[in-house]
């Protein structure tokens, strides 16, 4: 089993729970069930509720009547860490929200390594 974490940047915003937070209610309750069955299936989590993106980012899929919420996330050892959350629109993941994951991704593994952040 995995431990789902999201990520905080070095001021402790979550840009996960400031997305989450402006989900309607009943798309909240689906995310989170989501949320769960990844953290216990982990990489095994079928397309198409999740699928590699570039490199080491993935993505959990989350569909509710028109909205597509998508969530980029990576794995570290037994933690899968999400960088954050966004509605998607288009067909493809926007390059934009793909380098914003690597970055984050890149943040946290720099300050995790240097002991800066406790797990």
């Amino acid at each position: 089993m995995y431990e789902v974490i999201s990520y905080e940047d070095r001021k402790g915003r979550c840009l996960v729970d400031e997305f989450l937070d402006n989900l309607q209610p009943k798309l909240q309750a689906k995310v989170e069930k989501w949320i769960e069955k990844l953290e216990g299936e982990g990489p095994n989590l079928p397309r198409p509720y999740a699928d590699t993106v570039r490199g080491k980012i993935r993505e959990l899929r989350v569909s509710f009547g028109s909205n597509k919420c998508r969530f980029l996330y990576f794995f570290f050892d037994k933690k899968i860490v999400i960088t954050h959350g966004f509605l998607k629109k288009t067909d493809k993941i926007p390059a934009g929200e793909i380098g914003r994951a690597e970055r984050i991704m890149r943040d946290f593994l720099q300050r995790y390594q240097g002991g800066k952040i406790k797990l």
